[in-house]
């Protein structure tokens, strides 16, 4: 950097000391041109100092200021040799008075300039917290300058003033996208990221605050990551205090919501695990490996998630359960997952009354962590081993219930469209964490759990594999979400429905034949409910009854039996077209897999239909159409024309 500067610095330099030389043998104006030497001899002091200074230069503003500061030595350069003419060269050089003024201005702006640079980039100490101003250059761009000088004690202020210039860009950053990018342009994301890593608890805030506001687009976050964002991320989320870890975790959010591409940069730094296991602290019992179910608490969260059966072998017996739950084959009777969330909130209400507890016999085991709970006690921010981070159980509940919150919503994007990382998470305790934490949250954290569940439900909805891993019936994690899901679904009084009915929807080809609680609770959402719930109901009844669900029959006279019909048809006369199209649709595929059905006859759908295909604005896309003559056809053969009347 500092060479880099010292050869920015060289051309001006040399250029000045040429304007000093010619200013000296002038033949006309020569009180100008000694006052333009006066100047000149000035700004080339203040340059000389600045490449002595060049390892505390911030670059940026240095080439910007340089470069101005070049072509004001040339245009100065090339007045005072006109000035050095004789003769009858002398009588044909023309040269206006204004040009020594708008010349020495021109000097007195540069020399501003590099004088603020070298304040700008002094370090804190030297500047006893002297107002920097703005130079002249910022007379066309303020903002520009207020963000050099923001970043320059970003670069070489002290800690207090690191973590105010942090908070300034954090007001810029959400004032304009524009700034924003200047931001990152300007260099500003290195000293921000370094802050993270160095900074004082506030500063820390301010600055990973900072990040995530910046990256507001694709390329902005490309620039953020390139810079290492990952590693510093990863390592506070494992290693920070939990109010910079909230800020963190809301930061990943951010980019990975506005880039999915930097999900996998992520997921190689861990994050996946760290806020997997922010979710599940205190909100599922933590075990060791090791740790052997006794038939006291068989019925227990632990035996249902983590014991393992003696089919498994020792190999899977040593699988690192900070990560991933046991298998479904562990689980002797599935009937256990009936109350696994009442069970695992029994046991929450354990770990936060004996924190240490742990199944192990071994008396001496337990004198130890008795010692080391103690030692925590006294030294709250001293690092525990295994999951407990720096007392992270010793903070008040709003912080941790808002880590729980930003976990789960990082989570959500980090998962969104990607089969990967949902894989790894289902096969941890994410699953378990979001069906106990939507029953027993606080609302942020429920809604950003009913989140994150629709976003990985609807990555299982396209992948069979992750289905078939994650959310097949007998896996007990997955029936716990299920619940959770229905029980608000058949509450229907919640912010959460609408993400909880996508996530329904996004699961029907996981349900069996023998699962009946799914349709009813969706069908009643279509009778008098506002109309982006009623939308959300019919999309996933129509993933229901749609021909791609090998059970579309069953769905499909289940819908029937629900009494769903007849609302399907008053949404398709009267609704809004964000309600009557998904109706219609929902109403074509019942039709087309149950056209003898005698409800459907006597709610006279083939005329419903018929009416569909007259409506221009409804068979405006291909596939509807072909739909609806499909399913007109088909109750055609099975309704007798005597019961179809006329409209």
């Amino acid at each position: 950097m500092a060479e880099i500067v010292k050869q920015i610095l060289a051309k001006p330099i040399q250029l000045a000391d040429n304007v000093v030389k010619a200013a000296d043998v002038t033949n006309n104006f020569k009180q100008e041109c000694a006052e333009i030497k006066t100047k000149t001899e000035k700004l080339a002091g203040l340059l000389r100092q600045a490449a002595r200074a060049s390892n505390d230069l911030y670059e940026r503003p240095t080439r910007r200021i340089i470069d101005d500061t070049e072509q004001v030595l040339d245009k100065t350069l090339v007045l005072v040799d006109k000035c050095r003419a004789s003769g009858l060269r002398r009588i044909f050089t023309i040269i206006p008075a204004a040009a020594f003024r708008k010349t020495s201005q021109q000097l007195e702006n540069s020399i501003g300039d590099v004088s603020w640079l070298l304040r700008v980039s002094a370090p804190a100490d030297d500047r006893d917290d002297e107002y920097l101003g703005l130079p002249p250059i910022a007379a066309n761009e303020p903002i520009l300058c207020l963000i050099w000088e923001q970043v320059a004690i970003l670069c070489s202020g002290s800690i207090e003033d690191r973590a105010d210039a942090a908070a300034s860009l954090v007001s810029l950053a959400r004032d304009n996208d524009r700034y924003g990018k200047l931001i990152i342009e300007e260099g500003g994301v290195p000293p921000l990221l370094k802050l993270v890593k160095e900074g004082k608890m506030e500063g820390q805030e301010n600055a990973a605050r900072a990040i995530g506001l910046l990256g507001r687009d694709p390329e902005s976050v490309e620039q953020i990551v390139n810079s290492g964002v990952c590693s510093v991320f990863g390592k506070i989320l494992k290693e920070g205090h939990m109010k910079v870890q909230i800020v963190v975790a809301w930061a990943v959010s951010e980019l990975a919501a506005n880039h999915p591409k930097c999900q996998d940069h992520f997921a190689q730094n861990n994050a996946i695990r760290l806020l997997v296991s922010h979710l599940a602290f205190e909100t599922i019992q933590e075990h060791s490996k090791y740790a052997i179910a006794s038939k006291h608490n068989m019925s227990s969260l632990h035996t249902v998630v983590m014991a393992k059966n003696d089919n498994t072998g020792s190999h899977e017996a040593e699988e690192d359960m900070s990560s991933r739950v046991s298998r479904p084959s562990a689980v002797t009777n599935p009937s256990q997952m009936h109350n696994v969330v009442t069970n695992t909130m029994a046991l929450k209400s354990t770990s936060q009354k004996h924190p240490n507890f742990q199944a192990n016999s071994n008396d001496a085991w337990q004198n130890n962590q008795q010692q080391q709970q103690q030692q925590q006690h006294h030294h709250p921010n001293v690092a525990l081993n295994g999951t407990s981070i720096k007392g992270r159980e010793y903070e008040d509940p709003i912080t941790k219930a808002e880590m729980k919150a930003m976990s789960a919503r990082a989570l959500r994007h980090l998962c969104a469209n990607n089969v990967a990382i949902c894989k790894s998470v289902t096969e941890s305790r994410a699953l378990l964490c979001f069906a106990v934490l939507l029953e027993k949250g606080p609302d942020d954290v429920q809604y950003n759990s009913a989140l994150a569940l629709m976003e990985i439900t609807a990555v299982a909805e396209e992948s069979s594999d992750l289905r078939k891993t994650a959310f097949k019936p007998t896996a007990p994690a997955a029936k716990a979400v299920v619940d959770q899901l229905l029980k608000i679904i058949e509450k229907a009084d919640s912010d959460l429905l609408g993400p909880c009915i996508n996530a329904i929807g996004n699961l029907a080809r996981t349900f069996r034949a023998t699962e009946t609680r799914i349709v009813p609770p969706l069908v009643r959402l279509l009778d008098e409910r506002e109309p982006e719930i009623t939308r959300e109901a019919a999309f996933a009844l129509n993933k229901f009854a749609g021909t791609d669900n090998f059970l579309h029959v069953n769905h499909s006279k289940a819908i029937i039996a629900a009494g769903g019909a007849k609302h399907l048809i008053q949404h398709v006369y009267f609704a809004e077209q964000m309600v009557q199209i998904p109706s219609l649709i929902l109403l074509c595929y019942i039709a087309l897999h149950v056209p003898d059905s005698e409800e459907l006859a006597q709610e006279e759908v083939l005329i419903v239909l018929e009416w569909g295909l007259k409506q221009g604005h409804l068979v405006q896309d291909p596939d509807i159409e072909t739909l609806l003559l499909e399913s007109k056809s088909r109750l055609v053969l099975y309704q007798s024309r005597g019961t179809r009347g006329f409209h």
